[in-house]
């Protein structure tokens, strides 16, 4: 993401611009900072849980959304795109350019994103009440992690690699396989520092 150099815009300012650009905006606080672009990997699990979701919702109430759907966090007076989310809730359906209530939010990893991802980003989607899963897939081995809300209100981590075979999402009562989560993916190999 590259910070815009613009003044601290408002919420209503931002959806404005958001409908007028072409190039997609997170919101932070008044900043806005623009988006790059993802890799093969990145956009080919995107797609692929995408579709596993999908099928599994259908019927449910429950929408599933990609990569051009804005989460608003309300708590926090911030805008994120996240790579995928699921909605359950009927308040959802009365904005059509963001969503409020997400039950689960995923965020494909990238090197350029993942300490926001699992930082601030991952603090201002705590303050959504109804999140109850956070799902982080990364890109350069085959690995989840889960954060998920347990009855005390603390979030609880479980990772699953390829070596269980399989992942689950259990807001969703959902499990399948790292088989199908990462099918036509090529690893990314991290970049080394100079």
């Amino acid at each position: 993401m590259v910070a815009s150099a613009q003044l601290p815009l408002t919420p209503d300012d931002y959806l404005q611009l958001e409908a007028e650009s072409s190039t997609k905006h997170e919101y932070v606080n008044g900043d806005v900072f623009a988006m790059a672009g993802a890799t093969d990997a990145h956009v080919t699990i995107t797609g692929n849980l995408f579709a596993l979701l999908r099928s599994h919702v259908r019927g449910t109430g429950c929408r599933v959304y990609i990569a051009d759907m804005n989460v608003r966090v309300e708590a926090r007076n911030c805008f994120y795109y996240p790579d995928v989310l699921v909605t359950c809730d009927r308040r959802d359906a009365e904005t059509n350019t963001y969503k409020c209530f997400p039950k689960l939010i995923v965020e494909v990893l990238s090197e350029s994103t993942e300490a926001f991802d699992r930082g601030n980003k991952f603090f201002d989607y705590q303050t959504i009440e109804t999140l109850e899963e956070y799902l982080l897939i990364n890109t350069q081995h085959q690995r989840v992690e889960s954060f998920r809300r347990n009855s005390e209100g603390l979030w609880v981590l479980q990772s699953y690699t390829r070596v269980n075979e399989t992942f689950e999402i259990r807001s969703l009562e959902f499990s399948d396989t790292f088989a199908a989560l990462y099918e036509d993916v090529n690893l990314e190999s991290p970049s080394i520092a100079d």
